[in-house]
Formats: C-alpha cells, structure tokens, sequence
C-alpha cells in the first residue's frame, strides 16, 4: 500500500509501477532506498516548469552590463581592494 506522502520504495518500483505512476501524474513522486529519498519523479507538466525556470537564468558578461550596473560593480571592486590593502598594511 502507498504510504500517504507519495513516497515509494525502491522494491514498490516493480510490483506496484502502476500505481507509482497514477500518482507521480497527480502530485511528485518520492522514491526511497533504506528510507532515504533517492528519486523524486514529477508529472511532465511539473518537470516543464523547472526547466523553463532553469532556463530563465542567464549568464552575463561585462560587455552586456548596463553602464550603471558596471559602474557599481566596478566600485564595489574598487571598495574591495582598497579593504585588502588596508587590511595588509
């Protein structure tokens, strides 16, 4: 029997992967090993979300910074080594 959290163990994979996968297409699926959460197996509507918010994330360079942003890291910098050298006298 599923215990109530959506939680799995590793042996239910087979004998119960019908009703592992009934459930995982309502809510996320816990898989466990010893007790331990091992696997999570989410609905495909949930696992497109995550992704699309992975890939909301994107990696800058300096040369795309805004004028200001660059400015205030650049000062930020500054403020930093200026630190360290007092810190080194």
């Amino acid at each position: 029997m599923a215990k109530s959290s959506g939680s799995y163990s590793t042996s239910d994979l087979s004998r119960k992967s019908g009703d592992i996968i009934a459930e995982a297409l309502r809510r996320p699926v816990t898989i466990t090993k010893r007790n331990k959460p091992r696997l999570v197996l989410p609905n495909i509507e949930d696992y497109q979300r995550l992704i699309r918010q992975l890939d909301r994330r994107t990696v800058g360079t300096i040369e795309i910074m805004s004028d200001e942003l660059f400015a205030e890291f650049e000062s930020a910098a500054e403020a930093f080594a200026d630190e360290d050298e007092a810190g080194r006298l």
